[in-house]
């Protein structure tokens, strides 16, 4: 226990009701403390920085990065709108459906995984001047990530993405949306042969979004198999098989995808960055691991959708670990009420939850992995990696949406 958490344990119990806590009790709360606090002066610091970086761009004359961003994005949807190479004879109508469906499903949110790209190709160049047009194809790279997520709603049967009703959920749209989600794959391939044909890494480019599309899919498909596996017996729910899912489902393409793009944007190999990859690879299953604990016990308002991974017989974080310290009369309330989509018995599921103290489970997990992370981050030799790692992590860590 550090010096910091000593001096908050003896501020937790008065020293003469110490003996009457229990000490181990008092040590994880008082180390929880501890973190809580250095993470506060650690985000705020990364804040002020942030906020004096964004005032000295203003001063330039320059647009924020987001504003730039979305600048970006109507330019790239005007040109695939009109140009002959993408139209294929589009009439109005068609034309007005693919501009409704861009704007649903590519520039909304957080926009965390596009500027994830822009973020890290402008830290590659430590200080030097991107330029409008350089900007602009990492600003493209980072819009063509939402091409996945119109398809990952249907196959997760999701509600809601981003404060709104998921495209496929919309009256007008249904299951069309699967040929929407297709479409905007297609543009993918379109797009990076427009913009990167003439660049000496297009092949490495292709290369990376085609190995990335199949284990993205093949993510999907180990949780689909899983889930309809654990539908007939929760035991088969393991932390491996849930690692093996969320490392090619999540972790490639939301995490290792974006700073790959932008080394390749930079001129450098990928070959030479394994262990970044790695880094990013596990912080991508943190991700989500806090994906599925908000899932449960996050604020639908807050994270912006409606969990439903109980009702869905996911196989998540939760139900892991649940199925490994669960007793006897946990395990049959578990087997009894998950996958149901009745509200008593969800509630039954979180309340076991509840009783099995996931939540602080959950919290001593993020504090390790954070340890853990952050003395891998500091073990980087190039500056300008440390620095992407470390602004993947401040924006996941304790995040509450």
């Amino acid at each position: 226990m550090g010096a910091l958490a000593a001096s908050i344990a003896s501020h937790v119990v008065p020293s003469g009701l110490a003996t009457l806590a229990n000490p181990g009790e008092i040590i994880r709360k008082a180390s929880r403390l501890e973190d809580e606090l250095k993470e506060l002066l650690r985000v705020h610091g990364g804040r002020a920085a942030a906020a004096a970086g964004a005032e000295q761009q203003q001063a330039a004359g320059q647009p924020l990065t987001k504003e730039r961003f979305l600048h970006a994005y109507e330019r790239l949807k005007s040109e695939v709108l009109n140009d002959s190479a993408f139209n294929f004879d589009f009439t109005d109508e068609t034309r007005q459906w693919v501009a409704k469906m861009l704007d649903y499903n590519v520039p909304g949110g957080k926009l965390n995984r596009g500027l994830s790209v822009i973020d890290s190709y402008i830290l590659l160049r430590e200080g030097t001047k991107v330029d409008d047009e350089d900007f602009y194809l990492a600003c493209v790279l980072g819009l063509l990530q939402a091409s996945a997520l119109v398809l990952d709603d249907i196959t997760d049967n999701a509600y809601t993405r981003r404060d709104h009703l998921c495209w496929y959920k919309l009256p007008t749209v249904g299951l069309s949306a699967i040929n929407d989600g297709v479409l905007l794959k297609c543009h993918v391939q379109a797009i990076i042969k427009r913009y990167f044909k003439e660049k000496f890494y297009f092949l490495d480019l292709m290369e990376l979004w085609n190995e990335i599309g199949l284990q993205t899919a093949m993510g999907q498909m180990l949780d689909l198999i899983t889930t309809h596996t654990g539908a007939k017996d929760l035991a088969r729910y393991r932390i491996q098989g849930y690692r093996r899912i969320v490392k090619y489902k999540t972790s490639y393409y939301s995490f290792y995808l974006p700073v790959a793009c932008a080394l390749l944007l930079n001129g450098a190999k990928l070959s030479d960055y394994v262990e970044l990859k790695n880094i990013l690879i596990e912080m991508g299953v943190y991700f989500q691991i806090q994906d599925d604990y908000l899932d449960c016990f996050g604020n639908p308002e807050v994270i912006g959708k409606v969990g439903t991974d109980i009702e869905d017989y996911k196989c998540s974080w939760l139900i892991v670990q649940a199925m490994e310290l669960a007793n006897e009369n946990e395990m049959k309330i578990l087997y009894e009420n998950y996958g149901k989509s009745d509200p008593e018995c969800v509630a039954a599921v979180k309340n076991v939850y509840k009783e099995l103290d996931l939540q602080d489970i959950f919290l001593e997990y993020e504090s390790r992995v954070y340890k853990h992370l952050v003395s891998a981050i500091d073990a980087e030799p190039d500056r300008a990696i440390r620095e992407i790692l470390k602004s993947f992590l401040m924006k996941v860590y304790r995040r509450k949406k």
